[in-house]
């Protein structure tokens, strides 16, 4: 569930945070660090068993991206959550490109975008095919690409997503079926 603190509290407390204020930092921590664990544990969920990045390690390196050496510019909570979605993403896909580049041969089989959803998180080469789809569908229609990274790396409900987004749940529903048969389409055209 979203955290519960005033939207505009949280959006003056990422924007103190950005501006480098230590203080506000940890406070920004402090309120959504609970949040952030609950997205990495959905995120990971699906991972194959011998996967060794952990929920808690996956909060930390997103947290230093959030608000490392080049800090965000926080417009509002809605904002971060995006970015946050989109951060858990990319440090995936970074894992899964780390850990393909490790393997030597091996052949893959094409997975559709319905069971991506499902396992691809335990096949690299898939995990990493979607992540591309995705990138063209951000391109294509932005707000479908956010309902996607919310919903599979956000781990977030279509309420929370409405809410976040400021659409209704049926523009989430629509958004999510579109996308889901869009990225199959997307995926079962991409190279191997």
């Amino acid at each position: 569930m979203l955290t519960a603190v005033n939207t505009s509290d949280l959006t003056l407390l990422l924007q103190d945070a950005a501006s480098g204020d230590p203080g506000a930092q940890e406070r920004v921590l402090g309120v959504l660090y609970g949040e952030l664990h609950r997205m990495a544990e959905l995120a990971l969920r699906a991972e194959r068993a011998e996967h060794t990045l952990q929920a808690t390690a996956l909060v930390h390196e997103a947290y230093m991206r959030l608000f490392g050496s080049q800090p965000v510019a926080w417009q509002s909570r809605q904002h971060f959550f995006v970015t946050a979605s989109r951060t858990i993403r990319r440090i995936l896909v970074d894992y899964a490109r780390k850990h393909n580049s490790q393997k030597r041969g091996g052949d893959a089989a094409r997975v559709d975008f319905e069971n991506a959803l499902f396992v691809a998180k335990s096949y690299s080469r898939e995990f990493v095919e979607l992540d591309r789809a995705l990138e063209e569908l951000a391109t294509a229609d932005p707000r479908k690409s956010q309902v996607v990274e919310l919903r599979f790396f956000g781990g977030m409900t279509v309420e929370e997503i409405a809410q976040l987004l400021r659409v209704s749940e049926n523009t989430v529903k629509r958004d999510w079926t579109v996308a889901r048969a869009w990225l199959q389409s997307r995926i079962q055209d991409l190279p191997v």
